[in-house]
């Protein structure tokens, strides 16, 4: 359903609102082919924030085997646990330095796990949409940007998100952005 609206909104010319519907697409079902298509748009029309960087691909590496690599590291601390006990019950000493390398490796565990879903991108609905330092109507305008790109959000305060931009970080008023 969401590519064939995508596909409708491309056919009547609003290519904002199509990228829009393949970003929420890839964001369930995550796909190179959309990946691909959303730069080649973007590249035709000029638009930023839809490149086909590192970073995308992890995150499309990530949306299509994470559940797989968090279930393998799962399983991995299990069995380390499970020999800290067995040396606990047998009253063993366990080196300090084990400790610690299984403390760093359930730390990267719980970010792993806890992180991607902080990750949010944003589509730019309007035209002419002002960009300031500081969450506030008063503050001044830093940069201005057009309906079609892509932001990424890292929080929101009141009625303003918080995204980056142009290597720059601004604020931004909900009400100009589609949240995907």
């Amino acid at each position: 359903m969401l590519l064939k609206l995508a596909f409708g909104w491309e056919k009547q010319g609003d290519v904002a609102k199509m990228l829009y519907y393949l970003q929420v697409y890839f964001d369930r079902r995550p796909d190179e082919a959309v990946l691909k298509k959303m730069n080649d748009v973007a590249n035709q029309y000029n638009l930023r924030g839809y490149e086909t960087d590192d970073l995308n691909y992890f995150y499309l590496f990530y949306k299509q085997y994470g559940l797989y690599i968090i279930l393998a590291l799962v399983l991995l601390g299990t069995y380390a646990f499970g020999i800290f006990w067995m040396k606990y019950r047998q009253r063993e000493p366990s080196r300090r330095r084990h400790k610690l390398i299984v403390l760093a490796y359930l730390t990267g565990l719980l970010l792993l796990v806890n992180l991607p879903e902080r990750y949010q991108s944003g589509i730019i609905n309007r035209d002419q949409v002002l960009l300031r330092r500081d969450p506030s109507a008063a503050s001044p305008v830093e940069d201005v940007i057009n309906r079609g790109h892509k932001v990424n959000i890292l929080g929101s305060q009141d009625v303003w998100l918080h995204v980056f931009w142009n290597d720059g970080l601004y604020y931004v008023r909900k009400d100009n952005v589609w949240l995907i």
